[in-house]
């Protein structure tokens, strides 16, 4: 009897299953110093204890994509060690800040099956928790993934495809406890823009660009315990390249939007998310984003903004999204539909 991981394909999944992933790791203050040397992430709220605590929070808390890829990492070894591509997400919302000292784990719930035409693979979609030291949770999104099956022979089971979304409503964004920008300081921040000078439609170009390298994208994923791969092993795909861990293209985007949206300082919901096309070492990713909504809410002079953040290969100031056919365009490497939280 076997005793490795040959991951989960297709059949192994059953609608209602929930899927308790190991391990637990405990998150440390050198995990948002690694973060920061990856990125060149600098929003002041993640930088800073003192920041954090004139903006009423109890000290800084671990930046929101750190508390991301390490729950999506808990999941790969269960959900997509055998997928062919991740396809998307939806519903995902931060619920509580992630503080150095916090032990987070993972769960799963398969909402969603529905094998393809070819009868060789099928797509998963699960619900994905993530959960503190207090069984609190932290953070949770819907995933939804193509997986390959064991047996193109095995019947398929009935299709359930979830009805989710298409964006998470502004009255359902939860702000963190206390968080008060009422006496925010605009020029520690960084940029004197607040949340008033934000139009719906507006669209900012972040400007800088970062190559990415195959020697960070590895450490990177690696600091997320994804053992997907694709990611390292370059016998994996046929045309014998490293694939760039899409969290990898989605924090260097969110790192690069500073310039321009430095006060959107903590993002609370990730409506939609697409990896339009892979990204390999040597690419040299840019972005730009989109506002797409505004909206109130309670906590004393926050507000919320809903952006459009893409990450793309082209040329800065090239904001084409896509072709005449309806499609991405080439070089559009990431299209992400989140809410933030800025200073009014």
């Amino acid at each position: 009897m076997t005793k490795t991981n040959p991951g989960r394909f297709f059949e192994d999944y059953q609608i209602g299953q929930v899927i308790r992933h190991a391990v637990p790791r405990t998150v440390a203050e050198g995990e948002r110093a690694m973060y920061h040397a990856l990125y060149p992430a600098r929003h002041a709220l993640y930088s800073s204890d003192e920041f954090a605590s004139a903006s009423g929070l109890e000290g800084s808390p671990m930046d929101d994509m750190i508390a991301f890829h390490i729950v999506f990492g808990k999941t790969v070894p269960d959900v997509s060690l055998n997928a062919i591509a991740n396809l998307g997400y939806a519903e995902g919302r931060w619920l509580k800040p992630v503080w150095p000292g916090d032990t987070l784990r993972s769960e799963s719930e398969v909402i969603g099956l529905k094998e393809n035409s070819n009868g060789k693979s099928g797509v998963l979609w699960v619900r994905t928790r993530g959960l503190n030291q207090m069984d609190e949770v932290v953070l949770e999104y819907v995933r939804w993934v193509m997986v390959r099956k064991r047996d193109a022979a095995s019947p398929a089971p009935d299709a359930v495809t979830p009805e989710l979304a298409s964006t998470v409503a502004a009255l359902d964004l939860v702000v963190p406890e206390g968080l008060d920008f009422s006496d925010y300081d605009f020029d520690l921040a960084g940029e004197p823009y607040r949340w008033g000078d934000y139009q719906v439609g507006e669209i900012i170009d972040h400007v800088d660009g970062v190559t990415v390298e195959e020697a960070e994208h590895m450490l990177a994923t690696r600091l997320w315990q994804n053992t997907a791969k694709v990611h390292f092993d370059v016998t994996a795909r046929e045309d014998g390249k490293r694939l760039i861990y899409g969290g990898h293209v989605i924090s260097m985007a969110r790192a690069l939007s500073f310039n321009g949206l430095a006060n959107a300082q903590m993002i609370v919901a990730l409506n939609a998310g697409a990896h339009a096309n892979p990204c390999f070492s040597g690419d040299t990713i840019r972005a730009w984003s989109e506002v797409l909504d505004k909206a109130d809410t309670s906590a004393p002079g926050v507000g919320a903004i809903r952006l459009r953040l893409v990450a793309h290969k082209g040329a800065a100031g090239d904001h084409q999204l896509r072709g005449e056919d309806g499609k991405y365009a080439s070089n559009i490497l990431l299209d992400l539909d989140v809410w933030a939280l800025m200073p009014k």
